[in-house]
């Protein structure tokens, strides 16, 4: 499967590393184009690369990463999102008045047609060991209302040695994930794998 990520920081850089390892193609972007990504993407593995962020939104699943106050530019990038997958890994501060709205439903308004997921933004990155060390399958919850959606990315995060929660609807089930909220920053196994 190949997957996009809008930003390169450390969520992108997190989550590609485990893709890769498990055969996953991946290309990240950023707003400084694709050249000032070269060495990042060497130290990432074979089945990365660099893009624009118009190239990291075609691949089979798009994953927006980047800072809150950068989201709606970098998908503005994009002129047409219709029948894409975006997972939406943003955090919005928690003193931004966003009268009422959930992060998701904002991210979604940047990206009219798209299939919206929020996903990717509980975890503590720096909590995360690397993939070569994993033992255990931390979850990763998802909330979102295209269930062919989130099937696809739910496979592709188990075959990256993760356990997808599907929590149900974008609006409410994705309040749960804000930054703040009771899952923000939970780390959880649900399987333990066992040394044969």
């Amino acid at each position: 499967m190949k997957i996009g990520f809008i930003g390169a920081g450390n969520v992108a850089q997190t989550y590609a590393k485990y893709l890769v390892r498990y055969g996953h193609e991946v290309v990240l972007s950023n707003s400084r184009g694709p050249d000032s990504l070269n060495e990042l993407v060497r130290g990432i593995g074979s089945n990365a690369k660099t893009g624009t962020v118009q190239e990291a939104a075609m691949q089979d699943i798009a994953i927006l990463c980047v800072r809150w106050e950068q989201a709606k530019q970098a998908l503005a990038e994009v002129s047409d999102w219709s029948g894409r997958i975006l997972v939406d890994a943003t955090n919005r501060p928690s003193s931004e008045d966003a009268e009422g709205k959930t992060s998701s439903e904002i991210i979604a308004s940047y990206a009219p047609g798209a299939g919206v997921i929020k996903a990717l933004n509980t975890l503590v990155m720096n909590w995360m060991p690397a993939p070569s060390e994993n033992d255990r399958k931390l979850v990763l919850f998802m909330s979102g209302d295209d269930k062919a959606a989130k099937q696809k990315l739910a496979r592709i995060l188990d075959e990256a040695g993760f356990a997808p929660v599907d929590l149900g609807g974008l609006i409410e089930s994705g309040r749960l994930q804000e930054f703040g909220a009771p899952l923000s920053g939970l780390h959880m196994d649900l399987i333990k794998r066992m040394n044969s």
